[in-house]
């Protein structure tokens, strides 16, 4: 008998397990990877008696492996708030799906946990850019504004991490990461006691200099699309340079294309704050492409379909 916890290596899927895993501790075998590394399921190598966990990844684009899994007789509980399509109907298969645009994994697994370890969930939304959300989760913690201020730090420098082509670009794998995590029931004692907090802090600062020093590629009042270069400070800080441009253009869709070493992009996409939805729908357009309402990607944009992504994206928001 083997547990197995499959997760995105972002700050949802981080908190969502440490909630999990702080609620029943266990032993396990980590599966995860960038943040793109969507596809992880097909790592699992099951048996009939394996408890399998599997976290903020669509189950759109892990359905064949994840039936395969079932297949086996293991039993399988998938939580996640992307695209899911089609859920296979199995009795070893407890889902929890909800595709809400102002949700995160982090906060559909606090609620399976019945609140037990609200201060993670709030992490997760932070990092997820939910930023009302998290605050409005937090507000039964009784929390002081500088409290609430370096929770929504740890929740982007966590989501910042996760970011890039491979695991090269990050400061931490995933799985270190988590396991820096494990010993901390309180977000705050890793703060002021992990020595990553303070890596990832400078690293962050670093690279949101550079990017703040790149003018967009193509702006409207409706869409904004960013051409970054090919390097790791570009990918590591694509997704939460979007959040934030996100926040400040609230009635404004972005894209950051960040050129990979093919010439293609890595693209990360925002919804408006004002109306969180669409992202899915253009990027699942593009071969690579998935993610959730308010903010999605695609892993590899051929640089010849840079005219057809402009044009959808202006058609999806526009």
């Amino acid at each position: 008998m083997a547990y197995i916890d499959v997760f995105n290596g972002d700050a949802d899927g981080l908190c969502a397990l440490h909630q999990l895993r702080l609620a029943d501790p266990r032993e396990s075998q980590l599966i995860t990877g960038v943040k793109r590394d969507i596809a992880l399921v097909k790592q699992v190598k099951a048996s009939a008696d394996d408890t399998i966990t599997i976290l903020d990844i669509s189950l759109d684009k892990n359905r064949d492996a994840l039936v395969d899994v079932l297949d086996t007789g293991a039993s399988v509980t998938y939580v996640d708030h992307h695209f899911a399509g089609d859920i296979p109907a199995s009795g070893n298969l407890t889902a929890h799906i909800d595709t809400a645009a102002e949700t995160c994994t982090g906060l559909i697994v606090n609620r399976v946990l019945d609140g037990a370890h609200l201060p993670w969930a709030v992490v997760a939304a932070f990092g997820d850019n939910l930023l009302d959300t998290a605050r409005e989760a937090a507000s039964s913690l009784g929390l002081s504004r500088a409290q609430l201020d370096q929770l929504q730090t740890l929740g982007t420098l966590l989501n910042y991490n996760g970011y890039g082509s491979s695991l090269s670009d990050l400061y931490f794998a995933p799985a270190e990461l988590y396991r820096r995590l494990q010993p901390h029931s309180n977000p705050f004692t890793f703060i002021e006691n992990d020595e990553a907090f303070p890596a990832l802090n400078e690293g962050f600062n670093s690279d949101q200099t550079k990017a703040k020093a790149i003018s967009a590629h193509q702006q409207t009042d409706k869409i904004a699309i960013y051409l970054f270069p090919n390097d790791p400070f570009a990918r590591r800080i694509s997704g939460v340079y979007a959040n934030e441009l996100a926040q400040e253009n609230p009635d404004r869709a972005h894209a950051l294309l960040s050129e990979l070493d093919c010439g293609s992009y890595l693209v990360s996409v925002r919804a408006p704050i004002n109306n969180r939805t669409g992202c899915d729908e253009l990027c699942r357009q593009f071969e690579t492409g998935g993610g959730r309402k308010a903010a999605a990607g695609i892993n590899n944009l051929p640089a010849s379909d840079l005219g057809r992504f402009a044009t959808a994206m202006a058609l999806q928001f526009g």
